[in-house]
């Protein structure tokens, strides 16, 4: 029999990064479980709006009467829906950065040490994977902690 090294699992800065999609929604779940059977952890929740989009807000949408705030209050809302889901007691943090989206994931979890990273997967075809890349994709392929990528197909697997 082999021993197991108790420490060699052990995580308390998890990081979950978000783009309010469905998918990412059902991915929370496994962040919080993380998060709530390891006493004191520390979730972080991680939004970044592509720089790209940024610059179309601000260019095209400028005849909008308080776009930021509009848009803002978006996030805000949808921050909420998942902060209501943190049992009290569970240290929980939000994160908002505009960026280059993989990038900004890989500087915050390095910055802030980060264990586990827990993400959504995507159902992208092959073609669009190949012409736009896929953040999930990136991610794990240079972070430096464990990720764990949550499919969304999972969801229907487990329903009966």
């Amino acid at each position: 029999m082999n021993a197991v090294d108790p420490n060699a699992a052990s995580f308390t800065q998890i990081l979950f990064c978000t783009d309010f999609s469905e998918n990412a929604d059902f991915a929370f779940s496994f962040a919080l479980d993380a998060a709530t059977r390891r006493p004191g952890s520390r979730l972080h929740l991680l939004h970044v709006v592509p720089e790209s989009d940024a610059q179309f807000w601000k260019t095209y949408i400028y005849e909008v009467e308080d776009v930021d705030a509009k848009a803002r209050h978006d996030v805000d809302e949808r921050i909420e829906t998942y902060r209501a889901r943190v049992p009290a007691g569970q240290a929980f943090h939000v994160e908002i950065r505009i960026g280059k989206d993989y990038q900004e994931i890989l500087d915050f979890a390095r910055a802030q040490q980060i264990d586990l990273i827990v993400m959504g997967r995507q159902g992208r075809g092959a073609l669009q994977k190949a012409l736009f890349g896929n953040v999930t994709e990136k991610v794990v392929r240079r972070a430096d902690c464990a990720v764990l990528v949550v499919p969304l197909s999972y969801r229907k697997r487990r329903t009966p």
